[in-house]
């Protein structure tokens, strides 16, 4: 970003959360409401900061900072993830709870938004003190989450064996079993089929129908995946097996290329815990690089601004579907659209997630569980109505699909807000 490391990442967070910001503004002006519900949606109802004492191995003591962020709760509870990461801050929670908010809108769910992180980096921890961590941080947000108010779920960094903690000890603290309270977790504690993959099955879902719309043949069409960890692996993994060609694929490290298609079997047999492979290879070039190479289908899915003023006239894809947070600026985002090229945005293409952790709160609360091939059914019609839905605002309207998706997923919370008496 043209900064110091830290103070590079701080101003692209605030970025992150103004342009969600300016994105909202328009939506809810287009759709005809005031600036009181644009001030109402514009932040977080509720943002909580806590510090965590634990115990290290070697028997020091470390303090961490955490959040939960919970957009809006006019719909229903709140919902979304907790990540464990060494460069989060209070802005990038807010914004992402945001985020979830609409996602749960577009997806039609009875959610607002929620987004919780830790300050840590899980790489350099043992088993034990990510344990010790993970029940500090419920101890420490216990009051103000549970399964009829806010409900947490995996996110960067975090995965079932920690949702397991975050559960047991919550249901330690309220003294009975809460399954309901959380999301993501492992099968034999109430977790639910499909949940693992349900993020990688959206952004496919999605892929499979923007290819429709512009009427390209998946079989064979040229893909270009930037992030390899859990769910650039399982989207490069699902689109190998129908026939998709992976040209290439990257991870914080690099990125590898080549036209005729790459071996994603042998590389994800390869790659570490924390989705890194290139290393492995000569001739690695850099992730900037790999966006601009020529391909039919472009997904980046690994962190946020890739795609940006300075490399958006150089996009070789046809489609763009964002599998990661934020990837493409608000400028670059005009420039794609200009172009013609179809943007998929990451409220959209992200809803698999949120969509099972709905399902997933909703059979802990039955008792009844589904098999995977019920979860996939129900995931492929709610997400082809919510891509259809905001495809055909975007076309209607002569706009964004970014600007249509936020269109669709804010009026839902809006219109709870209003019958509510909040404005």
């Amino acid at each position: 970003m043209g900064t110091t490391d830290g103070d590079g990442k701080k101003q692209e967070m605030l970025n992150l959360l103004t342009s969600t910001q300016i994105v909202i503004h328009d939506a809810l002006k287009k759709s005809g409401y005031n600036e009181e519900m644009y001030h109402l949606l514009a932040e977080p109802i509720r943002t909580v900061s806590v510090r965590i004492p634990v115990r290290m191995d070697d028997g020091s003591t470390k303090i961490f900072s955490g959040f939960r962020a919970q957009h809006n709760d006019a719909v229903g509870p709140t919902m979304g993830g907790v990540r464990f990461h060494p460069r989060i801050n209070v802005d990038e929670i807010k914004a992402l709870s945001m985020w979830m908010s609409l996602k749960c809108g577009i997806a039609d769910l009875p959610f607002g938004g929620g987004k919780g992180g830790i300050i840590c980096n899980p790489r350099t921890m043992s088993f034990g003190e990510l344990e010790r961590l993970s029940r500090g941080y419920v101890r420490s947000i216990s009051q103000i989450v549970g399964q009829v108010k806010d409900i947490p779920a995996p996110d960067m960094y975090t995965n079932s064996q920690i949702m397991a903690w975050m559960l047991d000890e919550y249901s330690s603290l309220r003294q009975y079993d809460s399954p309901g309270f959380i999301t993501g977790k492992p099968l034999v504690l109430g977790g639910s089929e499909g949940r693992e993959k349900a993020g990688a099955k959206g952004v496919i879902i999605c892929i499979e129908e923007a290819a429709k719309r512009r009427g390209i043949q998946l079989k064979g069409a040229r893909v270009i995946i930037q992030g390899f960890g859990n769910a650039g692996g399982y989207i490069a993994k699902f689109l190998h097996d129908s026939g998709v060609i992976i040209v290439g694929i990257s991870d914080v490290y690099g990125a590898i290329y080549h036209p005729d298609g790459l071996n994603i079997n042998y590389l994800l047999d390869r790659r570490d815990s924390f989705g890194t492979v290139t290393t492995l290879f000569e001739g690695a070039i850099t992730n900037q690089a790999l966006l601009e190479h020529d391909c039919d289908i472009l997904v980046p899915a690994a962190v946020s601004n890739q795609i940006t003023a300075e490399n958006a006239g150089s996009i070789k894809a046809g489609i763009v579907v964002e599998a990661a947070n934020g990837p493409t600026t608000l400028e670059a985002t005009k420039i794609l659209t200009e172009r013609g090229i179809l943007l998929v945005p990451d409220v959209l293409a992200g809803a698999g997630g949120v969509t099972v952790s709905y399902f997933e709160w909703v059979q802990n609360n039955q008792g009844y569980y589904w098999t995977e091939e019920e979860v996939a059914v129900k995931l492929r019609e709610r997400l082809v109505k919510s891509f259809n839905d905001v495809y055909d605002l975007a076309e209607s309207r002569n706009i964004s699909m970014r600007l249509a998706a936020y269109m669709v997923g804010v009026r839902k919370m809006a219109e709870a807000s209003r019958f509510r008496g909040w404005l």
